[in-house]
């Protein structure tokens, strides 16, 4: 008897996470979970045993066979929910910092219309709201957090207190519009994608996250990146609000039909 189509998929993308991933894995194979939700596992050319982990587990795994960045094994995943007709997606990190219990929470957010009967588009697994677990961030990143709040109210009038966060839930519509040519940053989708969707009409909404800090492995944001990754991001934040608000590139792609 063929498996009923589930709504949600999960994308993991995963660079040498072999010694975390596989806790993640065990509480994602919870039955309220996995009655629901299908995992995709992105393995972004790991050197470790990631590979094999989550091919063990029966999960589909696609492995590229040279490192191509967190950005691309995400719009990957999109393109693969697409293919395969899911209705929402939820993205998450494969060295345990995002706590599983989130998951229902951003399904279930994706599911609920507002007092007009609208849904989301992308709900945002936020470490900054009040009802928030605790999450320790140092200098650099705490600066970088306070900067992109305010490039981003400054292009678009919207607030949003975790503009980094990459534990996200998506309908259709966005990872549809993720999945196509140039619209997603291959290499470090953040603020910047966040920048993007507000401006094009996407609805975004956060939600309070439970975090923890990560144990093992090396973290993409270790050592000087940070700094560099900061530059990065504002100069495409920029970027980003010219080609739209100037060059009117993709204006009225999220217009209600």
């Amino acid at each position: 008897m063929q498996e009923a189509q589930k709504d949600l998929l999960i994308i993991i993308p995963a660079y040498n996470e072999a010694k975390n991933i596989r806790a993640v894995l065990d509480q994602l194979e919870a039955p309220e979970i996995a009655e629901v939700a299908d995992v995709l596992i992105m393995n972004d050319a790991s050197s470790d045993g990631t590979n094999w982990i989550g091919k063990k587990r029966s999960h589909t795994v696609v492995t590229h066979v040279f490192n191509l960045g967190y950005g691309s094994g995400l719009q990957l995943g999109y393109k693969y929910a697409v293919r395969r007709n899911y209705k929402y997606v939820i993205q998450m990190d494969a060295d345990g910092q995002h706590d599983v219990c989130n998951v229902m929470r951003l399904y279930d957010r994706l599911r609920k219309a507002d007092e007009k009967g609208r849904y989301p588009d992308i709900v945002l697994g936020s470490r900054f709201l009040s009802e928030s677990s605790y999450f320790r961030v140092g200098v650099v990143k705490k600066f970088a957090f306070v900067l992109f709040r305010a490039l981003i109210r400054l292009g678009t009038g919207k607030k949003i207190k975790d503009p980094t966060t990459g534990l996200q839930g998506l309908s259709r519509r966005a990872f549809l519009f993720y999945s196509q040519y140039n619209h997603f940053d291959d290499k470090y989708p953040d603020a910047n994608m966040i920048m993007q969707m507000l401006l094009l009409g996407f609805r975004v909404v956060e939600i309070p996250a439970v975090m923890h800090a990560r144990t093992e492995g090396v973290s993409m944001h270790s050592g000087l990146k940070p700094v560099i990754y900061m530059f990065r991001m504002v100069f495409s934040l920029v970027a980003v609000w010219v080609r739209i608000r100037i060059y009117k590139v993709d204006v009225g792609v999220a217009n209600d039909k």
